[in-house]
């Protein structure tokens, strides 16, 4: 099996979520990248894994849970469960993973935490087990995708024509991008910065403009 759709993802995670019921675990976790724009319905395309920006404490039914820095590794059990899903299904074993956790060096765009969406993967019988997974925010995801934009530094990289597809407005790119500055101190990144705002605004400007005639 392949992440190449909402749905495909959204099975890996029920499978998961069902591990972990069977084992008397829970997890709550928070998922950025490819698979968050795909269950977010903004993109629809293949991705190699699902990324784990934060751990997260709290009951399920909390409009805003604590989030916390993910280790190093997965705790053993989550781990278990992700590389049992991957056996089954062919995924790579480290789908599951917390690439993302770097970001908590630099911090994470202020008030992430409430704009948090939250869904619950598991057996309906046992509600008090399995995996919650948190959806960051298209407003958050635009912060992110800028960031990885820019990193990348090529207005053909994957990152920028997502961050096309969440279409920000300019205020949105304006926040993101006195997020983004601070985090490399370099001339030359912020160079590029500029660049890839400038080219986002001017590509959606076109896009906006071709609407009318298409109809």
């Amino acid at each position: 099996m392949e992440l190449d759709s909402a749905s495909r993802i959204e099975i890996a995670l029920i499978r998961v979520g069902d591990q972990l019921a069977f084992a008397g675990e829970r997890f709550a976790i928070v998922i950025v990248g490819g698979a968050a724009l795909n269950l977010l319905g903004i993109v629809e395309r293949a991705t190699s894994d699902v990324d784990i920006l934060a751990f997260a404490t709290g009951a399920s039914e909390q409009l805003e849970r604590t989030l916390l820095e993910p280790p190093e590794s997965l705790p053993s059990a989550l781990l278990r469960a992700s590389r049992a899903v991957a056996r089954d299904t062919g995924l790579d074993p480290d789908w599951l993973n917390t690439g993302p956790a770097l970001q908590w060096r630099q911090g994470l765009p202020p008030g992430l935490a409430s704009r948090t969406r939250w869904f619950h993967y598991g057996p309906p019988d046992v509600p008090e087990m399995g995996l919650d997974v948190g959806i960051a925010s298209r407003f958050d995801l635009i912060f992110f995708k800028l960031y990885a934009a820019v990193d990348h530094a090529n207005t053909r990289s994957v990152h920028y024509h997502d961050l096309l597809a969440l279409a920000p407005t300019d205020d949105e790119l304006i926040a993101a991008a006195d997020w983004v500055r601070p985090q490399n101190a370099s001339p030359e990144f912020h160079v590029i910065l500029d660049d890839v705002v400038a080219h986002v605004r001017r590509q959606l400007r076109q896009d906006r403009e071709k609407r009318p005639h298409d109809r």
